[in-house]
């Protein structure tokens, strides 16, 4: 006797349905997996057994093979319990419907036969829903993240007999409603610009990462701020599109960060410690996984002491910094995973920290220091648009208590510089001044005659690479958009130079 039921797995960012099939024998009881599953799948028998039998039903006394179909591609996870176990119920005759071709089971199982949750949920719905596929079987906990993709019938199951029982009369099954739009927060809060005192440069240079999607880098001696500054850059990030959010939510859904659900709609934070591993930052295991990377994917990724990072960790930021994405080639195959976000590094001048600071010595020697500075390779600190020097605050400063410039009121600004740039670029949908290529750099942020004059004797002077001076134009033409200007004026260049003549 041949059952056959749909589920799904998830390698990286797409779901590939995987067909199971279950096949019930006379002979020796026996129960076998075949079509390379990895050993969350393998343990699932033991799962699926205890399962089918604490729910009421009665486990065949007979030789059992599950097929999980295509055979070549490797099955990883415990999204196919629910699957294997009704197909086995269907063997047996309590399935009276066998024709599901419409829908996809996914879930895992207790040993009492209550439905668990399963990572991966939102990209399974939206290919799902790309395949033609009405129907989701699941569990409760992630129905709420299976519901933001709209034309889909949601059915929630909390054991075993109701997922049975939502096969047999599917017209009787409960369907999740779209859940209402919430705020999900990925871990931090968004504290107020108010709360900075002085540091009017790097605040400035804060605001243009934001207006234009530049990554930044703040040096300077411990205590003056620095990552003060940078965990307020979200708050002044315009919100989440609905693509952006369905595009983070994936991600976070994939890594198993997403809690209880719900569409995204706050920009995510990462600040990994700086003894994160290469695979942790960039993605990948033996199945590939978004790493760092891409859990700030449209968002803010922090390294704090930058230099304290392992050389090989960071190195790994070059090609997402530059094409917005990582590619993973494991044993398993090769997953591209997103990696459009904002960089913000924070280091200190040189080991102790105190290099050109008035009331502290430094100690450190000129070997120490030129070793210490470059563990930020030429290469990567190349590919930061802002270098910032973050003095240490006076005292009059520490003690004001007057408050500054509010996230709303540079909110509001960076928003226009937004708008500025949408309208530039209707034909380039979700670009910012920071993500133009060297054809469009050519075409949107040509500065004027004495603007292009100041660029030519800066290449001389600071000896910028041709990736340093595309940089430059694009800080430069974000630095017009938030002065209101339709032209990259010789002012705005002579400002976006003094971000790239620190240290």
């Amino acid at each position: 006797m041949l059952a056959s039921l749909r589920s799904a797995a998830v390698y990286g960012v797409d779901a590939h349905p995987v067909h199971v099939e279950v096949d019930v024998s006379f002979g020796l009881p026996m129960f076998t997996m075949v079509g390379l599953p990895d050993a969350a799948v393998r343990e699932s028998r033991d799962r699926v057994r205890s399962a089918i039998r604490n729910s009421g039903f009665e486990f065949p006394p007979h030789r059992i093979t599950v097929n999980l179909a295509p055979a070549s591609l490797r099955k990883a996870g415990s999204a196919y319990d629910l699957p294997i176990a009704l197909g086995l119920l269907a063997s047996s005759g309590l399935l009276t419907r066998r024709d599901i071709d419409d829908t996809i089971v996914l879930g895992e199982l207790s040993l009492d036969g209550v439905v668990n949750p399963v990572r991966g949920v939102l990209p399974i719905a939206i290919e799902a829903r790309r395949a033609g596929v009405t129907t989701l079987l699941l569990s409760p906990h992630n129905a709420r993240e299976a519901s933001v993709v709209a034309g889909l019938k949601i059915l929630p199951v909390r054991t075993l007999t109701e997922a049975a029982a939502a096969i047999n009369h599917p017209e009787q099954a409960v369907q999740a409603e779209p859940p209402p739009p919430s705020h999900t927060d990925t871990g931090h809060a968004y504290n107020d610009m108010a709360e900075v005192r002085g540091q009017l440069l790097p605040r400035r240079a804060l605001e243009i990462a934001a207006a234009g999607g530049h990554n930044l880098l703040f040096i300077g001696p411990p205590g003056s701020g620095k990552t003060m500054l940078a965990r307020r850059l979200p708050g002044i990030l315009p919100p989440l599109t609905f693509d952006e959010a369905l595009d983070t939510t994936a991600i976070h859904s994939i890594a198993g960060t997403l809690g209880d659900g719900g569409l995204l709609d706050a920009r995510p934070f990462r600040a990994p410690h700086h003894t994160i591993s290469h695979i942790a930052l960039v993605g990948g295991g033996t199945v590939p996984r978004p790493g760092e990377i891409s859990l700030a994917h449209h968002g803010v990724l922090f390294l704090d002491e930058v230099p304290e990072f392992h050389r090989k960790t960071l190195e790994g930021l070059r090609q997402p910094l530059e094409e917005g994405q990582i590619t993973v080639s494991r044993a398993a195959g090769t997953v591209v995973f997103p990696g459009r976000f904002v960089l913000v590094g924070a280091m200190n001048p040189c080991p102790c920290g105190y290099l050109g600071a008035e009331r502290r010595v430094c100690r450190c020697t000129p070997n120490q220091i030129a070793q210490y500075s470059g563990r930020l390779s030429g290469p990567l600190r190349d590919r930061i648009d802002l270098i910032v020097d973050v003095p240490a605050i006076t005292a009059g400063e520490i003690t004001d208590t007057t408050p500054g410039e509010s996230t709303a009121l540079v909110r509001t600004r960076v928003r226009s510089a937004r708008t500025r740039q949408q309208q530039r670029y209707q034909d380039l949908p979700g670009q910012t001044n920071a993500t133009l290529r060297a054809a469009e750099v050519s075409r949107y942020c040509q500065p004027d005659a004495e603007g292009r004059r100041l660029l030519r004797r800066a290449i001389d002077t600071l000896g910028l690479s041709a990736r340093a001076y595309g940089r430059l134009q694009k800080v430069a033409r974000t630095i017009a958009d938030l002065a209101g200007s339709p032209n990259v004026r010789a002012d705005h260049v002579a400002e976006a130079l003094q971000y790239r003549a620190v240290r």
